[in-house]
């Protein structure tokens, strides 16, 4: 009898100590070493903003968590992830995206890290600038057990961004297969070997400060190849996929865009178009690629569109239909 009674205290005393009580969730973990929901901040009745101890971050990751109207049920999860540039702890699609508005009626959970110049990979150095962070690890391993736990998710995920966002989705679905059901990108270059694509990435990571050897390696090293899903087409295979980007061209949309870093409107058109030249040249090597292996993907290429906010946000809406049939 006095056994059983110890045996209940034990259980007791790590229930308790599991139960750590946030504003609106709850830390799944008492593993000291383990990630955890630290604190979760109730911006609003459908969305929390959460600070996340990851092991693999070294540190603290601010992720935001956008939920539906009904939280009874369990549902699936996308995790929307960010461009490069300058960055604050909540992710731009929601003060640029208009994802809480887009997403206010839908069935699901959306998870939005904010991951500046880091191509969401585990990096294989450490940088000066942008330090060794370990993306892929945190969004693959630590977060969505966090996240299903916390906001009732029922392990369908799909992955989408934009920009590097955009590549970073595709490289990590071909990855982990196993997690993802999904993927999509916008103004992306999913593929990453060859000169063009390879200095397209190192550009944008030396844009934030850092250095792409300490991501992946020299020019054409392995690694380069080994986050390149083309080389991984059949990891693919079978996945609901969207690619879109549009050709550079200023059209109607871009009538919106402001003045950035004391530049003028129209030379921040005038940069972006010249982003989304080589995201239209990559992504549609990726798409030619995608056909010849007979993998299927629906393709949204634009006749005008620049790198620029108000093309993704509505793109949002194009993509969600092909990504939710897997949510």
């Amino acid at each position: 009898m006095q056994r059983a009674k110890r045996v209940m205290q034990v259980v007791g005393g790590l229930a308790a100590s599991v139960a750590l009580v946030t504003t609106g969730a709850s830390v799944v973990s008492a593993d000291p070493a383990a990630a955890k929901i630290e604190k979760a901040v109730k911006v609003g009745p459908q969305r929390q903003d959460l600070t996340i101890s990851s092991p693999a971050m070294g540190g603290e990751v601010q992720v935001t968590v956008l939920l539906p109207q009904d939280q009874s049920g369990s549902r699936g999860t996308l995790y929307l992830l960010d461009g490069a540039g300058d960055k604050t702890d909540v992710s731009d699609w929601v003060s640029k995206g208009h994802a809480p508005e887009f997403f206010a009626d839908k069935d699901v959970n959306v998870v939005l890290p904010s991951g500046k110049g880091a191509f969401y990979t585990d990096w294989e150095k450490r940088d000066p600038v942008l330090g060794q962070p370990k993306w892929e690890t945190f969004l693959t391993k630590e977060l969505p057990p966090l996240i299903d736990e916390a906001f009732n998710g029922d392990g369908n995920n799909a992955v989408a961004g934009l920009s590097m966002g955009g590549q970073a989705a595709f490289a990590l679905a071909a990855r982990n297969p196993g997690l993802y059901t999904g993927a999509g990108s916008m103004s992306g270059c999913p593929p990453v070997t060859g000169i063009a694509n390879e200095s397209y990435v190192r550009a944008t990571v030396a844009r934030d400060g850092g250095d792409a050897n300490n991501m992946w390696g020299p020019w054409g090293s392995p690694g380069w190849a080994a986050h390149d899903p083309s080389k991984r087409l059949d990891a693919l295979r079978g996945k609901n996929l969207y690619l879109s980007a549009g050709t550079g061209i200023a059209g109607p949309l871009d009538e919106q865009t402001k003045g950035e870093d004391g530049l003028p409107p129209e030379t921040v058109t005038a940069l972006g178009g010249g982003l989304e030249v080589g995201a239209y040249r990559c992504s549609l090597e990726f798409a030619l690629v995608l056909r010849a292996r007979g993998v299927p993907a629906t393709e949204n290429f634009h006749t005008v569109g620049t790198h620029a906010w108000p093309y993704w946000a509505k793109d949002l809406g194009s993509m969600w239909p092909v990504l939710a049939r897997g949510l």
